[in-house]
C-alpha cells in the first residue's frame, strides 16, 4: 500500500442518478477508503451497499486486474491485439475514421457513449461527430435507459427538465412508484421517501409493477399489473379521477391544451376493463384513484418499467397527464420524477449527446437550433438528418452501411437486446474501437482498438443528477499506467481527423482542461430552459452542487420548475396527450407461453465491470436464475435448483430456477446484469450471449428505446444430470486471474457460472459451477482443478459407478478448496461445505465428501447473504429473532448491526420481523 499523509477528496458516485456526495480517502496513487458527503443535498451523507465498496473496487491489486493500462491494436481482423504507444493506437484510428469518411462519407461512422460519461466528455464527442465529422450518427446507452422520459417530459411539458426535487419527497403526502423498484435500483431516494413515510404517518405508497419488488411489498397499495398495461392503468385512473370530479379543472383551463381529446380517449377505460386489462382488482383500481384525488400533493417516480417499453413514450405521457388534469405540478411535493439510471444520463441530455438531439436542449429537426449550434461551434452546418439510434447504429453495422464504430464507456457485447444481432454487427464492422476502463467486458473482448480510459476517482469534470443538480467530479488519484481522461483521448483523435479533413484551419478543439470545455457549453445554454451562464466553477467549488436553471445574475438555481403554471411550450401550456393503450411488442402464445420481465439486483451495477470484481457483492445474488412462482414449479414439475432452458424468438440459455412469489402464475423474471462475462450454456442449438440473448429489438417510435422490459418464452427442464462444482480461497491479487481461467472452459458444459465470493482480501474466493448430459473429459476437469490448486495433495472421494469423483484440499491445517462431481446428489454438499473454508476439517475428508453427506453439527448453511455491509445471513437473522421480544427490527440493529451502515438491506430486514398486531398488511391487487 502506499505511503503517506491521508487525504480527502469531494466527488460524486459513479453508479445511479441519485448523484450521492462521496468523499475519498487517499493515500499516495491509492483510494483506501469512501464515506458519504454528509454535506452533498443528494444523500447528506448516506451511501448504498454499492457507493459504499467503491474504494474495494477502485483499489490495487483487484482494480489492475481489471483495468485497460496500455493502448492496444490488432491491424488485421485475423491478428492478435497487442499492446502499443498511444501515438500510434491514436495515429491508427484517426487515419481509419478520415479514410472512412473520404470513401464512404461520414455516415458510416457510428460513435456509442454512455451516461457515465462526464457532461464534458459527452460534449466534445457530440462535437467530434455532428461538427467535424458531419454525422448525427452518435448516441448513448441513456437509449436504453431514458430516452423515453426525454420523450414524455417533451412532448407533455414542452421540454426535458425535470420538475421536481429531491425536497419535495419531504413535502408530499402520496408517493406513487411506477415501474421503479427503487429499493434496489435508487436505494438512497428510497430511504429518503421511506423516512418521510415514518415522519408522516398519514402519508401513503402506491406501487404498480408486475412483481412484488422490496418496494412493493413496503406499499400501502400494490397494483400487481399484467407486463405493460401501464397506459391502460393511467387512463383507467383518470376516468374514475374526472367521473368524480377530482380533475383541477381551473389549472385544466389555464395552463394546459388538448384535454378534451384525452377525455373523450379515457371514456372508454370503465373500471371493469381496465382492471381485466390490468389483471388487477377493480375496488384497488378506486382506492388507488380515490387516494391521488384526495392527496395535497402527489410525488410520482418512475424509471425503466415505463421507459423500457414500445410504448414507453405513451406510458410517460399517460402518468404526466394525471399529475396534469389534478394540478399535481409546480408545487412543493408535487410532480412527475423521472428517475435516471446512470449518473449522468441527464449531463448527457443537456449537451445533445444523442442522435436526434443538439447542445443544450436542442432539437436536431429545428433549422434555427441547428444554425445557433453552428454558429457556436464555428462549423458551416450542422447536418439535418436524424443520426442512427442505439439499435439501429448496430443494425446498420450488421448491413454494412456503418463501418466504424466507436464504443465509449459501455458494454452493448452484454446490454443491447439480441445480442446475436449485436455480435453480428460488431464482426461485420472493418474497425471497432473500444474506449474502456475495464479489459475484461465482453464488448473490450471484440474491439480491433482497445483505448484504456480513466476511471471513478481519477478524473475531472461535471455530472447531472435526477433533480437537475451539477456537481463536480474530482480526481483523487491519478489514472494508472497509460489510461487517460475520455475528453483527452476524443480530443487528440478530433484533432488528428481535422488535419486531414479540415487542413489549414483553426481547430474545433482548442481545449486543455475539462473547464474550458465546459465554459463552451455553459455558453450553449444561455437562454434556453436549463440556461446556466450565472454558474462557475468557482461556484461549484464554493458553494457545491447547483441546480439548473442558473441564469446569469441569478443567486442561486431553482429547485421546482413550473411553479407560475408556465411550460416551456411556446405558448406556455402544457399539454395532453392522448394516445390508447396497446399491448407488448411480444405477446406470449403456445409456443412462448411465459411472460418474462427483466430488473436489477440490489447490489450490482450494469453489466458488474466494476461491483463484479468484489465477492460481497455476490453474497446477496450468487448466480443467475430464473424466477417463477411455486405454482408455476408444481405444474411444470420443477423443483428449484433444477436448470432449465429459457428459450424466445431470439435465443435460448440455460439458468436455475428459483420459486419466487415475487412473480404470478404464466410470468418469469430474470435480472438484467448476468452477461457472458459470467454465465454461459447452450439453450439449444443455438449460442447464448447472456440474459440479452432473449430480449428483443423492437423499439418506440418516438423514443427509440428498445423494450428490454419484457419477451415471451419458453421453460423447459434441461436434461444436465451431471453436475461440477469447484470453489476455493485465494489471494485477492489473484482472484481475477483464477475467474478467467476457468471461464476459458465454459464451452466445455451445457451450463456454468463463475463468480468471486467473500468479504475481505484474506476470504476472497471463487465459485464455479456447471452442468453437462455426461461428465466432461478429465482434461477438462484437471484444468480447472489445476487453477484451484487441487491437483496436489487433495484427498479424494470417488465412485467409478455413479460417475462421483471428488475432492478437498487442507493447505496448513485448513480447507482451501473442493470439487465436487457427480449427479446432483453429488454436488448438495457445497451449501455447508463452503462455510468451512479457511477453518479445520470437522471430519475425515472422505466423509465431508461422500454424497448425501450431511453437516457437522457446528456447520449449517448460513444462506442468503441480507446485510453485506457486516456479512450478516439469513441463519444469523432467523436466530436472533427467535430469541427476541419487543422491537425485532432494533434487536437485530444491535445484535447483528445489519441496517445500520448503508440501510441497504433495511426493506428486506422488514419482510423477516413477524407482523405487529396493530398493522394490517399492504394490499395488493393481484388477478381475481
Amino acid at each position: 500500500m502506499s505511503q503517506g499523509a491521508l487525504r480527502e477528496t469531494r466527488t460524486v458516485c459513479p453508479y445511479c442518478g441519485v448523484g450521492c456526495g462521496v468523499i475519498i480517502e487517499a493515500r499516495g496513487d491509492e483510494i483506501v477508503g469512501v464515506r458519504g458527503d454528509p454535506q452533498h443535498p443528494a444523500n447528506l451523507g448516506r451511501l448504498c451497499t454499492k457507493g459504499a465498496t467503491l474504494h474495494l473496487t477502485a483499489q490495487p491489486p483487484r482494480a489492475r486486474q481489471v483495468r485497460a493500462l496500455a493502448p492496444e491494436l490488432r491491424r488485421a481482423r485475423d491478428a492478435p491485439r497487442r499492446a502499443t504507444d498511444w501515438d500510434s493506437a491514436l495515429a491508427h484510428v484517426a487515419a481509419k475514421i478520415a479514410d472512412c469518411v473520404e470513401r464512404h462519407g461520414p455516415d458510416a461512422i457510428g460513435i456509442y457513449i454512455s451516461g457515465q460519461l462526464l457532461t464534458e466528455d459527452y460534449y466534445v464527442f457530440n462535437k467530434f461527430a455532428k461538427g467535424l465529422l458531419g454525422t448525427n450518427n452518435v448516441d448513448s446507452n441513456s437509449r436504453l435507459c431514458m430516452s423515453s422520459a426525454v420523450a414524455g417530459y417533451k412532448r407533455t411539458l414542452g421540454a426535458d427538465s425535470v420538475p421536481t426535487c429531491y425536497e419535495d419527497i419531504e413535502h408530499a403526502d402520496l408517493f406513487f412508484f411506477a415501474g421503479s423498484n427503487a429499493a434496489y435500483a435508487h436505494p438512497v431516494l428510497y430511504r429518503r421517501v421511506d423516512e418521510a413515510r415514518r415522519r408522516n404517518p398519514a402519508a401513503r405508497t402506491i406501487v404498480v409493477d408486475p412483481r412484488r419488488t422490496d418496494t412493493a411489498a413496503g406499499a400501502d397499495l400494490h397494483l400487481q399489473i399484467l407486463p405493460g398495461t401501464d397506459v391502460a392503468l393511467f387512463h383507467g385512473l383518470l376516468h374514475l379521477l374526472l367521473w368524480d370530479e377530482r380533475s383541477d379543472r381551473d389549472f385544466i383551463a389555464a395552463r394546459t391544451e388538448g384535454f378534451a381529446e384525452l377525455k373523450a380517449l379515457v371514456r372508454d377505460y370503465a373500471p371493469a376493463t381496465v382492471a381485466q386489462l390490468c389483471g388487477i382488482r377493480v375496488d384497488d383500481l378506486v382506492r388507488a384513484a380515490q387516494w391521488w384525488g384526495n392527496a395535497r400533493a402527489v410525488l410520482s417516480f418512475y424509471c425503466q418499467g415505463l421507459n423500457q417499453s414500445t410504448a414507453g413514450t405513451a406510458k410517460n405521457a399517460a402518468l404526466i397527464n394525471l399529475h396534469l388534469a389534478t394540478g399535481q405540478i409546480g408545487r412543493p411535493g408535487a410532480g412527475p420524477f423521472s428517475l435516471t439510471g446512470q449518473p449522468n444520463a441527464m449531463g448527457g441530455r443537456e449537451v445533445g449527446g444523442m442522435a436526434n438531439l443538439l447542445s443544450a436542449h436542442r432539437d436536431l429537426g429545428d433549422p434555427q437550433h441547428r444554425a445557433e449550434v453552428a454558429r457556436l461551434w464555428g462549423v458551416e452546418a450542422v447536418p439535418a438528418a436524424p443520426g442512427k439510434t442505439a439499435v439501429e447504429m448496430f443494425e446498420a453495422a450488421r448491413a454494412g452501411r456503418i463501418k466504424v464504430l466507436w464504443i465509449a464507456c459501455t458494454n452493448p457485447a452484454q446490454s443491447l437486446p439480441n445480442q446475436r444481432r449485436v455480435r453480428e454487427a460488431l464482426a461485420a464492422a472493418e474497425l471497432v474501437v473500444v474506449q474502456e476502463a475495464y479489459r475484461t467486458t465482453a464488448t473490450a473482448a471484440l474491439a480491433d482498438v482497445l483505448l484504456p480510459a480513466a476511471a471513478w476517482g481519477e478524473k475531472e469534470g461535471t455530472v447531472t443528477n435526477s433533480e437537475r443538480r451539477i456537481a463536480r467530479v474530482r480526481r483523487a488519484v491519478p489514472p494508472p499506467a497509460q489510461a487517460r481522461e475520455d475528453w483527452a483521448i476524443v480530443v487528440d483523435v478530433a484533432r488528428r481527423v481535422e488535419a486531414r479533413l479540415r487542413p489549414g484551419k483553426p481547430s474545433l478543439f482548442p481545449y486543455e482542461t475539462p473547464e474550458s470545455i465546459w465554459l463552451e457549453h455553459r455558453e450553449s445554454t444561455r437562454g434556453r430552459d436549463l440556461d446556466i451562464t450565472g454558474l462557475s466553477w468557482e461556484i461549484l467549488e464554493r458553494d457545491g452542487p447547483q441546480q439548473w436553471p442558473f441564469p446569469e445574475g441569478a443567486r442561486s438555481g431553482r429547485a421546482r420548475l413550473y411553479e407560475d403554471g408556465v411550460f416551456a411550450a411556446a405558448n406556455g401550456k402544457a399539454r395532453f396527450i392522448a394516445v390508447p393503450y396497446r399491448p407488448v411488442a411480444e405477446e406470449i402464445d403456445a409456443r412462448f407461453p411465459l411472460r418474462l420481465t427483466t430488473g436489477r439486483l440490489r447490489d450490482q451495477w450494469h453489466g458488474m465491470s466494476r461491483t463484479g470484481t468484489l465477492g460481497r457483492l455476490f453474497g446477496h445474488a450468487q448466480e443467475p436464475c430464473i424466477e417463477l412462482h411455486p405454482a408455476e414449479l408444481a405444474r411444470r414439475q420443477l423443483a428449484a435448483g433444477d436448470l432449465v432452458h429459457v428459450t424466445s424468438r431470439r435465443g435460448s440459455l440455460v439458468l436455475p430456477v428459483a420459486a419466487s412469489d415475487a412473480v404470478r402464475m404464466g410470468e418469469a423474471f430474470i435480472a438484467m446484469h448476468w452477461g457472458p462475462e459470467y454465465v454461459a450454456g447452450r439453450g439449444d442449438e443455438r449460442a447464448t450471449f447472456g440474459i440479452n440473448a432473449l430480449t428483443l429489438e423492437a423499439f418506440d417510435p418516438d423514443s427509440k428505446q428498445p423494450e428490454l422490459k419484457h419477451a415471451a418464452v419458453r421453460v423447459q427442464k434441461a436434461e444436465l444430470p451431471w453436475r461440477y462444482v469447484v470453489f476455493g480461497r485465494t489471494a485477492a491479487a489473484r482472484q481475477l486471474a483464477l475467474q478467467l481461467d476457468v471461464r476459458a472452459h465454459y464451452g466445455a458444459f451445457g451450463y456454468a457460472s463463475c463468480v468471486p465470493f467473500g468479504q475481505d482480501d484474506d476470504r476472497a474466493g471463487v465459485l464455479f459451477r456447471a452442468a453437462a448430459a455426461q461428465p466432461v473429459a478429465p482434461r477438462t476437469l484437471a484444468a480447472i482443478e489445476h487453477a484451484f490448486g487441487l491437483e496436489h495433495g487433495a484427498a479424494v472421494f470417488a465412485d467409478a459407478r455413479r460417475g462421483v469423483c471428488s475432492r478437498l484440499r487442507v493447505h496448513e491445517g485448513r480447507i482451501v478448496a473442493a470439487a465436487l462431481a457427480g449427479p446432483a446428489e453429488a454436488v448438495r454438499a457445497e451449501a455447508w461445505l463452503r462455510e468451512l473454508l479457511g477453518k479445520p476439517p470437522p471430519l475425515p475428508a472422505h466423509r465431508l465428501l461422500r454424497p448425501g453427506a450431511q453437516p457437522p453439527a457446528q456447520t449449517a448453511p448460513r444462506g442468503r447473504i441480507v446485510c453485506n455491509c457486516f456479512d450478516v445471513a439469513e441463519a444469523e437473522i432467523a436466530r436472533v429473532l427467535a430469541q427476541a421480544d419487543g422491537d425485532a427490527l432494533a434487536r437485530l440493529q444491535s445484535e447483528l448491526k445489519c441496517g445500520t451502515r448503508c440501510g441497504s438491506c433495511l426493506p428486506e430486514l422488514r419482510r423477516f420481523l413477524p407482523p405487529r398486531p396493530d398493522a394490517q398488511d399492504a394490499a395488493v391487487s393481484r388477478p381475481t
